[in-house]
């Protein structure tokens, strides 16, 4: 009798309605990859079948929709890759971005793993690292370049040098001035004025003053016949801004300037330095960097976030909380960041939702519970010639 054939229907059945319910449960759980059965039809030497078996049950890594949620720490990748975390001292990896910052600057998931990726001192080479956003304020960067462009006008009379010593108190001995703020080593601001004076046909006299201090260089800026830059010299200023600070050595470029027959206009005006800051807030670009905002208005990438990829994700081990463990089957890790070979880009303020389609899984499940009661038919008919069997004496 085929008892034992539609017994192993009754249990690949019951098997195929476990998934089909494991995966209607987790139609909303974010970062979710669904899984389908398949089976197989059994033999022994036997000229009927012996049933089917359940010889795997296949994940489905298809990605799933981004969904907007407007907040920062929630990630999602768009395209091929794993989060890496550390989670009891075992490595996971995950699509879940869902992201928090502990109170000791670790970037964590709900069960508490820690995101692994590369800090900003480190690069991205070698093996990640649990990464950590430092608390400690940015420090000041004193001011080494201040870059200009403008218009100096070709009309204005030349001064003559042997006659008209410089003084900036005097309007008359400098044809032009513009300021600019400068930091020292300590992050102290200071006002520099430049000043330009037309000492000769296409040749002018670069000047700065700090305060009451006058800087002992003199630069120079040479123009061509037709107004446009030919070269300059002599464009390092140094001051000694005092109170603990390193002098301030200052390079002033150029590049852009002009010498037409038009007013004189500053086009821009730019430097390096800022004074320190606290950490306001952090934000994760589609490389993965975590970017650090300052209250300085100054930005500093603190760390890469690293992302793993497998020659057969599908035989990665589910482990639970969104998360899978590497095998023989999957292979190691391949690791790299966001936008770069295989690795897709890392979305801010969005989660990657399950892939489940809950319609087509609906569906599944009415056709896994007529096999099933299918196969408690064949059990049943079985009995039913059985007992006609019995009754033949």
């Amino acid at each position: 009798m085929g008892f034992s054939q539609a017994l192993s229907g009754l249990k690949a059945a019951a098997t195929n309605l476990d998934v089909i319910g494991n995966n209607i449960a987790n139609s909303q759980t974010v970062g979710f990859k669904g899984t389908s059965v398949q089976f197989s039809d059994v033999y022994a030497g036997a000229q009927v079948g012996l049933g089917t078996r359940v010889s795997a049950v296949l994940q489905d890594f298809s990605d799933g929709t981004l969904e907007s949620t407007n907040r920062n720490l929630d990630l999602a990748i768009s395209g091929n890759g794993f989060f890496r975390f550390i989670q009891n001292e075992q490595v996971v990896y995950s699509r879940n971005g869902q992201l928090t910052v502990t109170n000791d600057g670790y970037l964590v998931n709900a069960q508490g793993a820690r995101l692994t990726g590369y800090p900003a001192e480190v690069g991205t080479g070698g093996n990640p690292q649990q990464l950590r956003v430092p608390a400690g304020a940015l420090q000041a960067n004193a001011t080494s370049s201040v870059k200009a462009s403008l218009n100096l006008d070709a009309r204005t009379d030349i001064i003559d040098r042997t006659s008209v010593t410089f003084d900036p108190a005097d309007d008359d001995s400098y044809s032009y001035a513009n300021s600019a703020t400068v930091f020292d080593s300590l992050g102290n601001a200071h006002n520099v004025t430049l000043y330009f004076t037309k000492t000769a046909d296409n040749q002018w006299e670069v000047r700065q003053t700090r305060g009451g201090e006058t800087a002992p260089q003199a630069g120079t800026i040479n123009f061509n016949t037709n107004g446009t830059l030919l070269s300059t010299s002599g464009m390092d200023f140094t001051f000694s801004p005092g109170r603990g600070a390193d002098n301030i050595n200052i390079a002033l470029g150029v590049v852009g300037t002009t010498q037409f027959g038009n007013d004189f206009e500053l086009n821009s005006l730019t430097q390096n330095g800022f004074s320190s800051g606290s950490l306001v807030g952090v934000k994760i670009d589609d490389q993965g960097n975590i970017i650090g905002n300052y209250s300085n208005e100054q930005s500093k990438v603190l760390g890469s976030i690293a992302l793993a990829n497998f020659t057969n994700p599908e035989g990665l081990i589910p482990v639970g909380d969104n998360s899978w463990a590497e095998s023989s089957a999957s292979g190691q890790a391949l690791m790299g960041v966001a936008g770069t070979g295989l690795f897709g880009s890392i979305q801010a303020g969005a989660v990657e939702t399950s892939n489940i389609d809950l319609t087509r899984e609906l569906v599944s499940l009415i056709i896994a519970q007529r096999n099933y009661q299918a196969n408690a038919q064949t059990i049943k008919t079985q009995d039913e010639v059985l007992q006609s069997s019995i009754n033949l004496r």
